[in-house]
Parts: structure tokens; C-alpha cells; sequence
């Protein structure tokens, strides 16, 4: 894709520019009176596709605003982006690299070439790789060195290779397969790792180390601590490969582990962690909701990816979405973004999106180098949906920022339960009214009142009462959460992601502020350890060295 211009920034574009006129206009705008006096803005400003139905009418929006929005997507060369990134274009402008995750989704007969090469026969033959696996250890053919069958799948991963399959496993837990019970294992902490294996039995137990490199720091020391605990607990090192796999580029590490060369999934340059949970990555989700439902969540996400690629901007959802966050983070100066599930298999979701959203547009330069002079990323945060009303929803609701929140919620509970899921429903619904509709003073006076309370009290809690309402958010409601419109779920957020940073003119495919952490803490560990006496380039990173170094008993 090739760079914009920094004369033609998105700040310069007629549609910024109108756009910045227009937010000053929509000061005295009022949800609260623009549903009294339009009763179709709910039929206008909503949308079906893929299982999902977007609701955006409750948001600080008219047919302006979205036309004005729309042209600034058109002007910032929106269609041609897409484009480039379904052709496998490198997008991806630091790395020079394509960032072609829609391609694991493709059906096979779609033809897609990068470098010459066919990528589409290569994902089917990967997904008939995952299948003969996935099947040989549902049957109970796939057995451990003591000839039980496999009963504990542990993934072995961080960032994109854990945060995307413990979502979308934990999401569809009603689809679980008898027999398998998958976990996770990322962080490079003994007391995680203890915890798990206290767990397991080694007879039965499969880790699926997954990286790119073979050598991602936290997950080569989890991959090196299990393989010790399999041996110290009387697993054989001949038979090691019974109970391990690996999905990696680097084949010679991964047979130098252990892993027999059969047993390695491949993972591609043109995939990004954050975006993998549809290649072999996801072999925890195969493993967990059985096959044909993981191909049901490509379907889903697939349809998705037909459906952004093909709708117009205006009816298009991740490109209004896209569009909201930009009106919010570049027009009225929101920070945030909270994301609000409304169902406990979705608990994770947030999660995924931090990662997604933050280390995609957390950028502050522009694909060609030059500096932003805008806001880019917002901060991702929330949680479960009736948690959160009785701790953060009270900032959404009464703070001083202007938050725009999601709420995502299913119709049906795969564990219904009296009528808790009604009230679970009336819940979602009744937070995104008030955040819209609020109580003004005079409301709040005339129920203080309608109590009996004496005027001078009224006066006194009248301003405490005062919630000023005019709050946006959307609402995404699936029929359930089931295989085909989660995998369309995340890939309407991937798609939205994307949109920003095309508009922003930034790159969303590369983490270069990662890896200076990565790059920095070799060197702190070296004088952790005292391989190295060489003092740290800074007088708190050094004196917080020695005050390990005093104090650690290893």
C-alpha cells in the first residue's frame, strides 16, 4: 500500500476540516430530544449482518455527522486500503510484509497469490493437519507414553498466541468436545506455572507450544519448565513427542526440543500474533470445540470479511464503527473506549481487544515516518457487564470524560437460569438508556420531592443526583455466542482496527515499542543474575538492580 503523503495528512483532508466545523455545531445536540423527535432513528441508525445487529443510534450523531465521516474515509483513500490489504499488498510498510489473516478464512477455490506463490492451498493443508489431529486425539488414538489417552491440552504462548484462543475456547464452552479440557499458559511466573501442573497428570497431558521464533522469551522458558516437569514426574524422554507439539517457523528448534517434524503446525510471516487465532494457532480451539465448529468460526469471520469488503461505507459495519472511534478520539477528545460484555463465556473478550486495538494503533507515526499531530489509539478497557455497574460503570455514568462504550450482549443463554438471563438483558439495555438519557436537575428535584424531603434538603442532594446523560455507545447483539458470529464478532473488531490506522494513515501490523521491552530486558536480567557488572544507563533502573540483587534468595 503505498505510503499517503505528509502534505496529504488526514487533518488536511475538506472532510477533517468540515468535520472540526461540524463537532462545533453538534455542541447543544442532544440524544434525549433527537430520539423524541425522530421515532425511526433506531430503524436508521442500526444494522444486521453476519448474525450481529449493530445499534449505533444511541451515539452524538445526525445524517451530517455520518456523511461527513463517510467522506473522510472516501477521501483518505479507505477503499483502495481494503483493497490492498485483501490482495496481499504489503501493508504492512516497516516490515515490508503483507498482513493477510483474512486469507486463513478463505474457502479453498479462492485463489490469492503473494510472491508468486499460492497462499490458499497451503492454509487447507495446514486446517487438514489440524483436522487428522484434532481427530486422532478426540477418537483417543493420539496416546501418552503410558498408552491412556489425551485428556489435558496445555498451550504454551503469549500475546496473540494466547489471548485469541483462550477467548474464543473459554467463548464457546458450550461447544466443548467430552474428554479434552484445555489450558493456558503465558506468563513467566513460577506461581502460574505451579498452580496449572499441580493440576496435571503428565500421562495425559499435551503442551502445545506455540511461536513464531521458537524462542519468544516467556514461552520458551514455560516450554523448557514443562519438559523438565514431565521428566521429573517419570515421563520418559524417549517418548517426549507423545506430549508435546509445536506451532512455529523455526522446524530445527523445535525438533531439537523433542517435537517430531510431523508434529509442527507452520505459522507465516504474513500473519500477525494478534491476528492468528485462525491459523494453527488456534489448534487449542480445534482441540476444544472439535473441528467442524472451528471451521464454523472461520465461516463466520469469513462472511465478515465479504461483507467489508463489499458493503458500502455507509451500511458498512467495522467501517462505522471505525469511523465512531474516529469522531470520539479525533473530535471530541475521548481517551478511552470501554468494552462492556454482557455474558460470562465473553469475559475474556476485552482482553483480546487490548491487544488488538492498542498494539495495532498505539502509533504515533505515520506509515511514512512523519509525526502524527492527532490522537491515535484509544485505551481498551471494561469487563463483564453487571460487574462493572457496581464499580466503573459509575465514571460512564457521572465522570468527567466522555467514554463511548460497547455493550455486546447475546439474546439466548446457553445456561438459562429463571430469569436471570431477562434481567442480565434488562441490565445491558437499561445502562446504554441511561448513559443516553440521564436525569436532569429538575427530574432530580421532583423525585427528591415526590419522597417528602423538605426543600432545603432537596437543594442540598438535588446536585448529587444530576446525571448529565448525552453519554454515546453502541450495542451488538447476537442471537447466541456460538461459533459463526464470534469468529464474525472478532473479525468485525479486526476490521475496525484496521479502518483507523488507514484513515490515520499509521500501521497497524507492526510493535515496534514491544520489542525495544524485549531488547532491554536481556540486558536487566544479565545484571540481575551478575553475568554482567556493567552498571544500567540509568540510576533507577541500577539501584532497582541492586536492590534485587540484596535481597533475592533464588
Amino acid at each position: 500500500m503505498a505510503d499517503r503523503p505528509q502534505s496529504h495528512a488526514v487533518t488536511t483532508l475538506p472532510a477533517w476540516q468540515a468535520l472540526r466545523q461540524h463537532r462545533e455545531q453538534m455542541n447543544d445536540f442532544n440524544m434525549r430530544e433527537a430520539f423524541a423527535d425522530d421515532s425511526q432513528r433506531f430503524d436508521r441508525y442500526s444494522l444486521s449482518s453476519c448474525g450481529l445487529l449493530l445499534d449505533y443510534s444511541k451515539n452524538l450523531i445526525g445524517d451530517k455527522t455520518l456523511e461527513l465521516l463517510v467522506q473522510l474515509a472516501e477521501q483518505a483513500g479507505l477503499p483502495a486500503s481494503i483493497e490492498a490489504l485483501f490482495n496481499g499488498e504489503k501493508v504492512n510498510g516497516s516490515e515490508g510484509r503483507a498482513a493477510l489473516h483474512t486469507a486463513l478464512r478463505s474457502p479453498i477455490g479462492r485463489r490469492l497469490e503473494l510472491d508468486g506463490v499460492d497462499l490458499i492451498p497451503q492454509v487447507h493443508q495446514v486446517l487438514h493437519q489440524m483436522t487428522e489431529l484434532v481427530s486422532r486425539i478426540h477418537s483417543g488414538l493420539w496416546r501418552g507414553y503410558s498408552e491412556k489417552p489425551i485428556t489435558e491440552v496445555v498451550n504454551i504462548g503469549i500475546g496473540g498466541s494466547f489471548l485469541g484462543p483462550q477467548l474464543v475456547s473459554e467463548a464457546l464452552r458450550p461447544f466443548t468436545q467430552r474428554g479434552v479440557r484445555c489450558h493456558y499458559l503465558a506468563n513467566i511466573d513460577g506461581s502460574e506455572f505451579r498452580d496449572l501442573t499441580a493440576r496435571l497428570n503428565p500421562e495425559t497431558t499435551l503442551f502445545i507450544v506455540s511461536s513464531k521464533s521458537f524462542g519468544t522469551l516467556e514461552t520458551l522458558k514455560n516450554a523448557l519448565a514443562a519438559r523438565d516437569w514431565y521428566l521429573a514426574m517419570g515421563g520418559p524422554e524417549a517418548q517426549l513427542h507423545k506430549h508435546f507439539i509445536a506451532v512455529t517457523s523455526n522446524e530445527k528448534a523445535a525438533v531439537e526440543f523433542g517435537i517430531k517434524a510431523e508434529n509442527i503446525f507452520p505459522m507465516w510471516d504474513w500473519v500477525g500474533g494478534r491476528y492468528s487465532l485462525w491459523s494453527a494457532i488456534g489448534l487449542p480451539i480445534a482441540l476444544a470445540i472439535g473441528i467442524s465448529n472451528f471451521k464454523e468460526l472461520l465461516a463466520g469471520a469469513y462472511a465478515m470479511d465479504q461483507h467489508f469488503t463489499q458493503a458500502p461505507l455507509a451500511q458498512n459495519m467495522p467501517v462505522l464503527m471505525a469511523l465512531l472511534g474516529i469522531w470520539y478520539g479525533n473530535f471530541w477528545e475521548a481517551k478511552s473506549q470501554a468494552i462492556l460484555p454482557y455474558d460470562h463465556y465473553l469475559r475474556n473478550f476485552t482482553k483480546h481487544l487490548q491487544q488488538l486495538d492498542m498494539e495495532s494503533n498505539g502509533k504515533s507515526v505515520r506509515q511514512d515516518g512523519s509525526p502524527v499531530d492527532f490522537s491515535t489509539g484509544p485505551v481498551i478497557w471494561g469487563g463483564v457487564g453487571c460487574n462493572g455497574q457496581h464499580a466503573y460503570h459509575q465514571l460512564l455514568h457521572q465522570g468527567t470524560q466522555l467514554i463511548p462504550a460497547d455493550f455486546i450482549v447475546p439474546v439466548n443463554s446457553f445456561s438459562p437460569l429463571a430469569d436471570h438471563h431477562q434481567w442480565l438483558f434488562a441490565n445491558c439495555l437499561s445502562q446504554s438508556q441511561a448513559l443516553m438519557h440521564g436525569k436532569t436537575r429538575a427530574e432530580a428535584e421532583a423525585e427528591l420531592r415526590a419522597k417528602g424531603l423538605d426543600e432545603a434538603e432537596v437543594q442540598r442532594l438535588a446536585p448529587h443526583k444530576v446525571i448529565p446523560g448525552n453519554r454515546p455507545s453502541n450495542i451488538l447483539v447476537l442471537t447466541r455466542v456460538a461459533p459463526y458470529n464470534l469468529g464474525a464478532l472478532v473479525a468485525l473488531y479486526e476490521h475496525k482496527v484496521f479502518v483507523q490506522s488507514a484513515i490515520w494513515g499509521t500501521n497497524a501490523f507492526d510493535q515496534w515499542g514491544v520489542e525495544l521491552g524485549k531488547e532491554l530486558g536481556l540486558g536487566v536480567y544479565q545484571r540481575l543474575t551478575g553475568e554482567t557488572d556493567e552498571p544500567a544507563s540509568d540510576a533507577s533502573t541500577q539501584g532497582l538492580i541492586q536492590h534485587f540483587r540484596e535481597r533475592h534468595r533464588g
